[in-house]
């Protein structure tokens, strides 16, 4: 009766990953409900969406925790208290398991398209490992809307990824220097960061109806750009307007 509303994207998610997995591996959490009738009757605090997930595919069983005590219904939210997944996190489980498929599996990155969710997070992955206080939220939504899977085996493809990582942590450290030239300059601000990056983004002003950029064509262009980017033509009321993500 209380469940956050039920969210037609995150349902359709779990549709595509339980009928690809073939199977329903989280269970539900459910409580009996008070009624009056003969047969029993259950609702879940805890479960909504793989519940709907599970109706749409046809499912005529779920598998659930039944749990006698009702209250218990009333502080599933104090309960549920695992930490969602940061940018990090998330690239780095990724990149992880890239890496273990590769030296053992000729398939492509579209045949794990579902598994890696986006190509973003292997590109972003091998960068933290390798340099794990590196800010990828500064970098995520550019390379969100260029990075594309490689139609290559994972063996074949992980190279080319790690030149492509090796490449935006190249361009990092000519943003870094920037960063500081504008630090020395006594500009401060928590998103000098994505400010710089947001300066040299060739994507920031391109008409959604363009044709995209590939990554290797974006990561030219702002290499190019933060040489060329002046700093002391930089106002206090510039970055007063700017904002960004956390720098994950």
């Amino acid at each position: 009766p209380f469940q956050r509303t039920l969210s037609d994207a995150h349902v359709r998610k779990l549709e595509a990953v339980i009928a690809k997995l073939g199977r329903f591996l989280d269970p539900i959490i459910v409580v009996r409900g008070k009624t009056n009738e003969p047969a029993a009757r259950y609702w879940t605090p805890n479960g909504h969406h793989r519940l709907s997930a599970m109706r749409t595919l046809g499912a005529k069983t779920v598998l659930a925790i039944v749990v006698p005590e009702e209250k218990l219904a009333y502080r599933i939210l104090a309960l549920n208290t695992e930490k969602a997944h940061n940018l990090r996190e998330r690239a780095l489980e990724v990149v992880k398991m890239y890496e273990e498929l590769a030296a053992s599996d000729g398939e492509t990155e579209e045949q794990y398209a579902l598994e890696f969710e986006e190509p973003a997070l292997i590109t972003l992955g091998l960068c933290y490992l390798e340099r794990p206080r590196f800010s990828g939220g500064a970098y995520y939504p550019i390379l969100k809307r260029s990075d594309s899977f490689m139609k290559r085996s994972l063996r074949d493809a992980l190279p080319l990824r790690a030149e492509q990582a090796k490449r935006l942590l190249a361009l990092d450290d000519l943003v870094i220097e920037k960063v500081e030239g504008l630090k020395s300059r006594g500009l401060t601000s928590p998103y000098l960061k994505s400010f710089v990056v947001a300066r040299i983004n060739p994507l920031r002003f391109r008409p959604a109806d363009r044709e995209p950029l590939r990554l290797a064509e974006v990561l030219e262009r702002m290499e190019k750009a933060v040489v060329k980017l002046n700093i002391d033509r930089v106002k206090v009321e510039d970055l007063a307007r700017a904002g960004g993500p956390p720098e994950e």
